[in-house]
């Protein structure tokens, strides 16, 4: 834990003088390089994966799971890479990575199980409003959804104090707008968690889409690259918490009707109940 009491606290502050977060995942690099060598196969991939047991068999648990819905057993890394392609696998085994990494925060204040659960709703939201409109971030859409609240962790890990008086100044809020966790962590800390854990996707290296989706989260009119994934993901997070209220400025600005919104929610309300305890058994 940093002091928090200066005045001039960065979101690089709290990355700095922590191996867990300043370390990138390094099975996402290895596989990684892995994947953009063209003369590199799935055998090659499969092999780093495999390197890991712990994580292969908890791949192959999701891969053979109702949420990819395959009809016969894929029982072997290098069959699962060839039916959902390299990319894909990839982004899981980071997030799985991620999740893992960050399964024991102390707190007693604290769920990382409800944390999670919230944000991997979040990740089968944004996956499945990909879907609705065109598949165009279908590698990434799951992990975007997934990680866009990992800075709320950092927060928690470095400066906990600061994170509780955040939940207490939103606890004693009669009406929450949708903006208001950010404006009171603003006012709190001097910056959001949404700045913070673009800092650490971008200290981790990981692809623009990831860093971007996260570090525009509260601009969804914002022109840009990823600014439409960056929509999605907004209103997959609320729809993920339902004590949050309806952002009907993203339902509008992405013009879905009423109907497909239920039949989002009802979908992934199915997949999530299949998903969860695969990624997060402890429960």
């Amino acid at each position: 834990m940093i002091d928090s009491s200066t005045s001039t606290l960065t979101a690089a502050d709290l990355l700095r003088g922590d191996l867990q977060l300043a370390s990138p995942p390094n099975v996402y690099f290895l596989l990684k390089k892995i994947v953009d060598d063209p003369s590199k196969t799935a055998k090659d991939a499969a092999f780093v994966i495999e390197d890991d047991a712990a994580l292969a068999m908890k791949l192959l648990k999701i891969v053979n799971s109702a949420f990819y819905g395959f009809p016969s057993q894929v029982t072997s890394i290098a069959k699962a890479i060839t039916l959902i392609g390299s990319r894909e696998l990839y982004n899981l085994v980071l997030g799985t990575v991620i999740v893992d990494r960050f399964s024991n925060l102390p707190g007693q204040h604290f769920s990382i199980h409800d944390f999670w659960a919230r944000n991997l709703r979040c990740a089968l939201i944004t996956r499945e409003l990909d879907i609705q409109f065109g598949k165009s971030y279908v590698d990434t859409a799951f992990l975007c959804g997934l990680v866009h609240n990992i800075g709320q962790l950092v927060f928690y890990r470095r400066i906990p104090v600061l994170a509780r008086e955040v939940d207490l100044l939103l606890q004693s809020q009669m009406h929450l707008a949708v903006d208001d966790e950010v404006s009171i962590e603003q006012a709190v800390i001097g910056f959001d968690h949404f700045q913070t854990g673009a800092e650490l996707c971008r200290l981790w290296k990981l692809p623009e889409v990831v860093v971007e989706s996260i570090r525009l989260h509260c601009f969804p009119d914002h022109i840009g690259a990823y600014s439409d994934l960056a929509a999605m993901v907004r209103l997959a997070n609320c729809l993920s918490r339902i004590e949050n209220p309806y952002d009907a400025f993203s339902v509008s600005a992405l013009n879905l009707s009423p109907e497909q919104i239920s039949f989002i929610l009802d979908k992934t309300s199915d997949e999530f109940e299949i998903i969860f305890k695969l990624f997060y058994p402890t429960i």
